[in-house]
């Protein structure tokens, strides 16, 4: 959907395909049909934005197949979608039945990573819509926080300056402006906009900046307008941002029960107690664990935040609740001002699959009611802050 911010920005909000499993080209049109037009059609908007997600093989072959982007481009068109930003973090296989750590690998010590995000921006460059003022790919915030050592910061150091380079080279040969926004998360080596401050120093903001995840600034236990207040005297502008919502639990004792039917399989849920706000190592075992079980076996002290991405129209089951107050005042505090710099939000909740049963979809016809029903949460908030559809921008 496009969106109109006072200051006359077009904002385009969208979904991350990333919920859906496909990894080739055909699966990836077929998944347009079975979802992302049903939810189109259940918005009653002319167009669709996607956060498209694209495993690294597909990429690498679209990317070395013009006739193929064109094509991609076309059946995007014709089903009155579009897309402007692409979700670079998982590699591949961000649907298996086990998934865990290895999302955050290859990390941005490696040519695979880099190669993976040149290849996304060249795609990405002939998605684009004509009218669309630039294009945001979203990557890992270079890496798990262990192992790290001067010498893995040097090379992805050079690393970045490499992607610079590589996505000047896009915009010489295409005309069109492709940012990529790094993507803080708790345990990664960049969990805090103020980790984000101090190891991304120095980067060039013309092509590089952040990508703010709201669930995962919440389990930071981040205030919004400080975080993005830091992120601004750090230069790091905002090129992209995830309304999402984690799960909280403000008396964790008491709700054992409901949190360990969030325990699953298939991804980490990284969870943080208050006491991480503003530490030097929001990592801590002394208020952090690594997966959700662990924090249920450790006990940790006070209100708990779970890195897991729930449906921004449905909030968990008492005593839990979800991190959607946070997302409010992060939003209020993007758009105050210009709303230049965060021009794409995608609703990124990638987990219906692995939802307590009870709360899980029964087929594709569920899951795309629930998109839906997502991105109307979403519009309807940006609407209260003065961010709506106006003349001339399709809904």
């Amino acid at each position: 959907m496009r969106l109109r911010h006072a200051d006359g920005t077009t904002v385009h909000l969208g979904y991350c395909t990333n919920v859906h499993p496909a990894e080739d080209l055909p699966g990836i049109l077929a998944q347009l049909d079975t979802y992302a037009v049903a939810v189109r059609r259940r918005l009653d908007t002319d167009l669709l934005g996607l956060g498209l997600w694209l495993a690294a093989p597909v990429a690498a072959a679209l990317a070395a197949d013009p006739a193929a982007r064109r094509r991609l481009r076309h059946e995007l068109t014709v089903r009155g979608l579009e897309v402007v930003t692409l979700n670079g973090f998982p590699y591949a296989a961000f649907q298996a039945p086990v998934v865990k750590g290895a999302v955050y690998r290859p990390d941005w010590t490696t040519p695979e990573r880099l190669a993976y995000t040149v290849d996304l921006a060249r795609v990405l460059a002939d998605l684009l819509p004509d009218d669309a003022a630039r294009g945001s790919i979203s990557t890992l915030p270079l890496a798990w926080r262990t192992p790290w050592d001067p010498a893995r910061a040097d090379v992805a150091r050079r690393r970045l300056d490499a992607l610079t380079a590589g996505l000047a080279a896009v915009r010489r040969d295409t005309g069109r402006t492709v940012r990529v926004g790094f993507e803080p998360e708790p345990g990664c080596l960049v969990e805090s906009t103020g980790q984000a401050a101090a190891t991304l120093s120095g980067v060039d903001p013309e092509w590089l900046g952040i990508c703010l995840d709201l669930a995962h600034l919440a389990c930071a236990w981040e205030e919004p307008a400080d975080a993005l207040a830091r992120l601004r005297d750090a230069g790091l502008p905002v090129v992209k941002v995830q309304v999402s919502a984690a799960v909280e639990a403000p008396d964790p004792a008491g709700a054992t029960g409901a949190l360990r039917r969030f325990v699953e399989p298939r991804f980490l849920h990284q969870t943080r107690a208050a006491g991480c706000a503003g530490a030097v190592d929001p990592a801590d075992p002394a208020w952090a664990a690594d997966d959700l079980d662990a924090a249920l076996d450790a006990r940790l002290p006070g209100a708990w935040r779970v890195h897991y991405h729930v449906p921004l129209h449905a909030p968990p089951e008492e005593p839990l609740r979800s991190t959607v107050p946070v997302l409010r005042a992060a939003l209020a505090a993007l758009f105050a001002g210009p709303a230049a710099g965060c021009d794409h939000l995608d609703v990124e909740t990638y987990t219906w699959g692995v939802l307590p049963q009870a709360r899980r979809p029964r087929g594709d016809a569920e899951l795309a009611a629930g998109i839906a029903a997502e991105l109307a949460f979403a519009r309807d908030e940006l609407a209260a802050l003065g961010v709506a559809g106006g003349v001339g921008v399709p809904s």
